[in-house]
């Protein structure tokens, strides 16, 4: 449905978007994971047709962004990070005035706001200005105003920014549902948690350039299946562990971490009966015990050296 090639944005010397390439499956929810001024954004734009390619080439359900503009805005529905909502307006107001801007009209158009308002949990307040709607029930007629025509691809540029987390689990479901549904979805985030609940492959872009794709275990196998068990042990008897456990099953090496023990193995489920038997053998407890499997913060981390939590904040 989506397919970019070498895809390149600049804003003056700066390459915003630095020839990034990727498909996207027809019902796949798609994942576009980094942290601010990576580069979502401006290729969520560019895709969209908001902005014009500086090189490479992009095209949606097979027509390309930047000569069948018109096409591919038919196809489209873009979910904004801003509030693209008139306040003065009620939620279903609101959606039918987007809807008859598409050419959408009479019982119809009718039947697709009652069906909307109702994914979005706003059926209640349909005759309730926007101005009176909490941050997330925005959010949530937000995101529904990009389906009122029902497009086949819909972009959602981080739509869970700023919300409490009530509503982003609430708005989170409604995705959900999208992607059973199969519409075509890219999904932008900074929010690591978001991306592996919710998609199916994800790339993760920094400073412009895809630096990863894949599903998750894919994704997580660049990081080299490495899970980390941490106890709280004696340091009289750290020695002793780090050369007995080199046996262990899925043994990579043992190392001392913030006062605890740390072994690094390929699979921490079946590292933990050796260690349970040395441990008896000893007559010592298991305490504090702690498994930690790689997940998409240490890939980050590996890709670039960088934690992801830590730019977001910048």
């Amino acid at each position: 449905m989506i397919r970019v090639q070498n895809l390149v944005k600049k804003y003056g010397a700066h390459r915003a978007v630095d020839g990034i390439s990727f498909e996207v499956g027809k019902g796949e929810l798609f994942g576009l994971l980094g942290p601010n001024g990576a580069g979502k954004t401006t290729t969520i734009n560019t895709l969209a047709t908001l902005l014009p390619p500086d090189g490479g080439q992009a095209s949606i359900g097979g027509h390309d962004v930047a000569s069948s503009a018109d096409k591919v805005r038919r196809l489209l529905g873009v979910v904004p990070q801003e509030i693209a909502l008139y306040t003065d307006l009620n939620a279903r107001d609101n959606l039918r005035f987007w809807g008859e801007l598409y050419g959408l009209g009479g019982k119809s158009l009718d039947h697709r706001v009652s069906e909307l308002l109702d994914l979005a949990a706003l059926t209640e307040h349909s005759t309730q200005k926007v101005s009176t709607f909490s941050g997330g029930m925005k959010r949530r007629l937000n995101m529904v105003v990009g389906l009122v025509h029902s497009p086949e691809v819909l972009f959602l540029d981080e739509p869970t920014v700023g919300i409490d987390a009530q509503a982003r689990t609430r708005i989170l479901e409604m995705i959900a549902q999208l992607g059973q549904s199969g519409l075509t979805v890219i999904y932008t985030t900074h929010y690591l948690e978001e991306a592996e609940q919710l998609c199916q492959r994800i790339g993760v872009i920094d400073q412009g350039r895809m630096v990863a794709l894949g599903d998750k275990e894919e994704l997580i196998a660049q990081v080299g299946h490495h899970d980390l068990v941490r106890f709280q042990l004696d340091s009289q008897w750290h020695p002793a562990l780090k050369e007995d456990s080199k046996v262990w099953p899925g043994y990579q090496k043992a190392s001392e971490y913030r006062g605890k023990m740390e072994i690094e193995t390929h699979d921490g489920a079946r590292l933990l009966p050796a260690l349970q038997a040395w441990l008896e053998e000893k007559n010592l407890p298991l305490d504090q015990l702690e498994i930690e499997r790689p997940n998409l913060e240490s890939l980050y981390l590996n890709l670039t050296g960088r934690d992801l939590r830590e730019q977001v904040k910048k």
